[in-house]
């Protein structure tokens, strides 16, 4: 007879996931990983991407309550962070928060990974699917390797302020109209413009080296450094066209943050479906 549980047990036996995986972290730092093979790559082309992201977009599509229900968090935190860049004299941040999205997103789109995966699977896919990633056999290197990716995050915005502070400060801009001005109308706005969009492009490489690790780690019990060195090796192998995925990243980030970050409920779910849908082309079997 089938019984249906009531919250209480089932966020008890999502935490003892939790522990349980957290308890392999220990293990993924020193883990023997000499007898495992390589991680098969694929050439891939722009008809991948635009077929990855038609995918992505069906997955939003099949279960569009429950991921929008998943993504409405990442809005929110937007608007929060615009309150405080706001209210507290730091707007010289606005834009490095904003583009940090790009940064997290593998993270975040954790939950969308494990949907579409069982969506592929089942046919089904529910928002419960997203805590699947607790059950991850490599769930320890999953928090490692995000804890590095907010790290990355937390230097980026502190390279963004400290070259604010030597370009434009070290005063903090009093309104966003007169910091736009300086920006657009001064050498030291210039500067920071320029070395700006180089720095920040830096992070932005190092971030799509690593975000294939992600799906790979969910769906396969491989080392750390193996999917390390299989997400870098699937983008070198394939660098023009993951170039133009960073661009269709970037950009569609860009388009769902202007309305007060609202247009990321349905841009994050897409992009994150769609990632899986990528990771399965470039690395099949």
């Amino acid at each position: 007879m089938t019984t249906i549980r009531n919250p209480i047990e089932w966020g008890t036996d999502q935490l003892r996931l939790a522990g349980a995986a957290f308890g392999s972290t220990g293990r993924a730092v020193g883990e023997a990983e000499h007898g495992e093979a390589p991680i098969r790559v694929a050439r891939i082309t722009i008809g991948d991407l635009a077929a990855s992201l038609r995918a992505g977009f069906g997955d939003f599509l099949a279960c569009r309550t429950d991921v929008i229900f998943l993504c409405v968090f990442y809005p929110v935190v937007g608007l929060v962070l615009g309150y405080v860049v706001f209210g507290h004299g730091l707007l010289a941040l606005l834009f490095p928060l904003a583009s940090g999205f790009a940064l997290v997103g593998p993270v975040a789109g954790l939950g969308l990974y494990a949907m579409s995966r069982a969506r592929e699977r089942g046919g089904t896919m529910r928002w419960g699917d997203a805590f699947s990633v607790l059950a991850a056999p490599g769930f320890g290197r999953i928090a490692l390797l995000s804890l590095a990716m907010v790290g990355e995050l937390l230097v980026w915005l502190w390279a963004a302020f400290a070259l604010y502070v030597l370009t434009l400060g070290p005063k903090p801009p009093v309104s966003m109209r007169l910091f736009l001005h300086d920006v657009i109308a001064t050498p030291g706005g210039h500067a920071m413009a320029a070395l700006g969009v180089l720095l920040g492009l830096g992070f932005a490489v190092l971030a799509l080296l690593l975000f294939l690790a992600f799906p790979l780690l969910l769906d396969r019990d491989v080392g750390l450094a193996v999917a390390i060195r299989g997400a870098v090796r699937a983008v070198m192998v394939n660098k023009a066209t993951m170039a133009v995925w960073g661009l269709i990243v970037a950009g569609a980030l860009v388009v769902g943050s202007i309305p007060a970050f609202l247009g990321l409920v349905v841009v994050l779910p897409v992009l994150g479906h769609a990632t899986w849908h990528l990771y399965r082309r470039v690395m099949p079997g």
